[in-house]
């Protein structure tokens, strides 16, 4: 079993497809990414399986679960693939290149949405694989490197993690324009709650903070209502089914609906880009900060 393990050469495309495989726990994804075929992913895989001699990867119908093995060595394999990246855009002169790929992932569509279009304006070559996923799940990306940039707002403060703050915004709750309680300049939770009032699931910023703030002031969240994503909450508040709290800027204004201060909640939170502190330097993550924070690209 030994002389069969050492027989399969370890190279670097093995290193560089289980990578990103990791990342995008996907084969498919992996492959798009890398500008090969599946096929030529999958058999870089299993020559690195023989030659650990472990699998690296649990498959489910949701996707990739990697092992004990693949979690150790992706700890190193991330920051081989970061500074391959890093030698290339430096070999080929880093400031003419035209083409790349990048990873995105935000709590809300906005402001999200914007910075990307602009940013894909001046930079049409470059792919973004972009996704809305909740605040516990953007760290856990960043955390294990599965994610070129996250637009996270009050991300923890975790080791190995660059940001720049992007946008200050406040907690409001969303209306239908003809609601009752749009007559009012503001409204409390009490309120809201007598009304089904409707959150994004467990995980996400909005829900955390809105059980926190009832359970200090004493309100019960009766008659809850909750959403998977903001697009849904907007439709539901839409369609009559409730009223809706988010932070301000993070859906797109609709001429039905209108937005009011929650007098328990004056918090100010504040949205920031992240990435890892290795991936910061790269010409495509660089070009996408100096783009949201409007600062001449380098």
């Amino acid at each position: 079993m030994r002389g069969e393990m050492q027989s399969v050469k370890l190279s670097s495309h093995q290193i560089t497809a289980f990578t990103e495989v990791f990342r995008q726990r996907s084969v498919t994804d992996a492959a798009a990414a890398l500008g090969i075929t599946q096929s030529a992913v999958t058999q870089h895989l299993s020559n690195l399986e023989k030659r650990i001699g472990a699998p690296l990867f649990t498959r489910y119908r949701s996707g990739l679960e990697p092992t004990k093995p693949a979690i150790e060595l992706f700890a190193l394999t991330d920051q081989m693939r970061v500074l391959e990246q890093l030698v290339s855009e430096k070999i080929g002169a880093y400031e003419m290149l035209s083409t790349g790929h990048l990873t995105v992932v935000a709590n809300a569509p906005r402001p999200a949405m914007p910075l990307i279009a602009k940013f894909s304006k001046l930079f049409p070559g470059v792919k973004i694989n972009f996704a809305v996923i909740s605040w516990a799940a953007s760290m856990q990306r960043l955390e294990g490197s599965q994610v070129d940039i996250a637009i996270v707002t009050d991300p923890a403060d975790l080791p190995g993690l660059y940001r720049e703050e992007i946008l200050t915004q406040k907690m409001v709750a969303i209306l239908r324009r003809d609601h009752p309680l749009a007559k009012q300049e503001s409204v409390s939770l009490n309120e809201l709650t007598a009304n089904g009032l409707i959150l994004p699931g467990e995980g996400t910023l909005t829900a955390r903070e809105v059980r926190a703030v009832c359970n200090t002031h004493g309100v019960a969240l009766t008659d809850l209502i909750e959403m998977t994503t903001y697009p849904v909450m907007k439709e539901a508040v839409l369609h009559g089914l409730g009223v809706a709290i988010a932070l301000e800027d993070s859906m797109y204004p609709e001429d039905e609906l209108t937005y009011r201060p929650v007098r328990e909640m004056d918090k100010l939170y504040k949205t920031y880009l992240v990435t890892t502190s290795g991936r910061k330097a790269l010409h495509f993550v660089r070009s996408f900060f100096d783009v949201a924070t409007e600062r001449e690209l380098g």
